[in-house]
């Protein structure tokens, strides 16, 4: 046999091998979408477009090294008894080449699309750290310069920020109105506009169903912006590490028509101002009646008085 003749079925055969892992990671990309939460914003269909992109590189990879491994199991390997050293190859420069310049290319496909993803996302809901690293944290107040003509770009954007107070460990919004909640609702397809500020330490505002995800630094107030568009109830969670009782540090988002949510703003404004819902508090409580474990923890800061208080109880979607 010829080599050309040793060559063609190889040829076929790794062509074969290398559709078969296009074809599984193509699959892998397509299923990963399942893999997540209701997509409940506008920025949430570019995120997860940009997961499946790098689930279906991770795929095509792993699958590859599979074959491989599979491949020399099966019909390469030492006969019974051989002890003796693989051949020492080395300065093949092709191979180091090819190595080389095929990792570059995958990052900077990564890079390229996630760069993409990124300006899209700051279009959709762009976010500005106000100039008052010095000052004193602010509380609900008139929106800046800066946040009126990002307000002014968009007709549907709310006229004012809705301020959002994140404390160890319980998260308190204060609309426009002057209604105070420890639950955020929203109206559907309209331009939510936040400014996030941190009364003790650093928390993470994190909705995994908006995909959307901002740091609150204390002495920083951020101007922040998303779109919902999904009706729903969903979970708000603090990302960050903010104490023993930050796990607690949950509560829901509820995202529903125009009209629903300005009723809900009416009825509000018209209920007396009560301690919010803070778990944290119940479970320090609990910590204490047990004693000393001998272990310091910081007491939760009182629940703050809002005229609606979230229901930790209540289902949500996500």
């Amino acid at each position: 046999m010829t080599s050309s003749s040793r060559l063609m079925p190889l040829g076929l055969g790794l062509g074969a091998a290398v559709l078969l892992d296009g074809w599984l990671s193509l699959g892998m990309a397509r299923l990963s979408h399942r893999w997540l939460p209701v997509q409940a914003s506008a920025a949430a269909p570019h995120v997860d477009n940009l997961f499946a992109l790098e689930t279906g590189i991770g795929s095509f990879i792993f699958f590859g090294c599979l074959g491989v491994i599979g491949w020399t199991l099966l019909f390469n390997r030492a006969p019974k008894y051989d002890m003796e050293d693989g051949a020492p190859i080395e300065g093949n420069l092709k191979l180091e080449l090819v190595w080389t310049v095929i990792p570059l290319l995958v990052v900077m496909a990564i890079s390229w699309h996630a760069i993409g993803v990124n300006r899209t996302l700051a279009t959709l809901g762009g976010k500005l750290r106000l100039p008052t690293a010095a000052a004193p944290v602010l509380e609900a107040g008139p929106r800046t310069a800066q946040a009126a003509g990002l307000a002014a770009s968009d007709p549907a954007a709310a006229p004012e920020p809705i301020t959002v107070l994140a404390r160890q460990w319980s998260w308190e919004f204060i609309y426009p109105n002057g209604v105070r909640s420890t639950e955020l609702h929203l109206p559907v397809d309209e331009r939510a506009h936040f400014r996030l500020q941190s009364l003790d330490v650093i928390h993470g505002f994190y909705v995994p169903a908006f995909r959307l995800k901002q740091d609150l630094i204390p002495g920083s107030v951020i101007d922040y912006s998303l779109i919902p568009t999904r009706p729903g109830r969903y979970r708000l969670r603090d990302s960050m590490f903010s104490g023993a009782y930050f796990a607690a540090n949950q509560t829901d988002v509820v995202v529903e028509t125009p009209q629903r949510f300005q009723a809900w703003l009416e009825a509000a404004s018209r209920e007396p101002l009560r301690p919010g819902a803070n778990p944290a508090v119940e479970l320090y409580k609990q910590r204490q009646a047990r004693g000393d474990r001998g272990w310091a923890t910081v007491p939760p800061a009182p629940a703050p008085q809002v005229n609606v208080s979230a229901d930790p109880s209540a289902p949500h979607d996500a």
